[in-house]
């Protein structure tokens, strides 16, 4: 996957929507570049996994939203099913894609694997004024966090996550993990509401920032493996009734 340092990770952050909202396109140049990525950034703000998400897509609004054509924003669409995060149904429309259970504790192994080694690297390769910048996240959530904090919360626990990929300096592991960033952020996002998993976070969170200060590589690796874990255990026992695995993703928007 190409990633485009014009969008980044940070205009995902923030709170996910129930529909897709999308910014006018305001130059022709590199249209098909902009197109995708406007409609990449627009899909990433949407909660995918919410029961009543508005999965379709229908072509002639986006396009209106956009101020295109639909050649380029078709282009686009081809660009973001290759990617699985879209389905092209023929007579029947574009939707977005969900992941089933047994896809999403997939992907959080994978997220494990590749921020584990990613907290490995930053125990030589980051500075420490990088490494402080994660303590500086985590500090404004050291008071036990009341329900209300929640989203505020999440958006923080997404940057603390994207900031050890970023230290690392290892640019192929956070190209790759972008690739499970839409999903994980919604899963994150959803599971941080459950039980105590805010303050079990808080915890972890400083664990993992000592590991790094005390260049340890092998304690840092495991505390962020750990920490992923905890979140793929917490999945795999609650999230039986899980909405997403209702009906495979196309049949439930299409009412099937």
């Amino acid at each position: 996957m190409v990633y485009h340092k014009s969008v980044g990770f940070a205009p995902l952050l923030g709170k996910l929507e129930k529909t897709m909202k999308l910014r006018p396109i305001v130059t022709n140049f590199t249209l098909k570049d902009h197109v995708y990525e406007r409609l990449r950034e627009a899909i990433t703000a949407v909660d995918i996994y919410s029961a009543d998400a508005d999965l379709r897509l229908d072509e002639r609004t986006l396009a209106d939203q956009l101020k295109v054509s639909r050649t380029p924003l078709r282009d686009a669409i081809a660009r973001l099913e290759a990617e699985g995060l879209v389905s092209v149904v023929p007579r029947k429309g574009v939707f977005l894609l969900r992941k089933s259970l047994d896809e999403i504790l997939e992907m959080i192994v994978a997220w494990a694997a590749l921020e584990s080694m990613a907290a490995r690297m930053a125990t030589v390769h980051a500075s420490d004024a990088e490494i402080a910048s994660l303590r500086k996240i985590a500090s404004k959530h050291n008071d036990k966090l009341s329900l209300t904090r929640i989203s505020e919360y999440s958006d923080d626990n997404i940057k603390f996550h994207l900031r050890i990929l970023e230290v690392s300096h290892c640019s192929l592991l956070k190209t790759m993990a972008e690739a499970l960033f839409l999903h994980m952020r919604a899963v994150r996002l959803r599971a941080m509401g459950e039980a105590d998993r805010i303050n079990r976070s808080v915890v972890d969170h400083a664990e993992i920032i000592e590991a790094l200060e005390a260049r340890d590589a092998d304690d840092a690796a495991e505390k962020v493996r750990e920490h992923t874990m905890r979140l793929h255990e917490h999945v795999r026992k609650t999230w039986t009734r899980l909405e997403l695995a209702q009906k495979t993703n196309v049949e439930t928007a299409l009412g099937a």
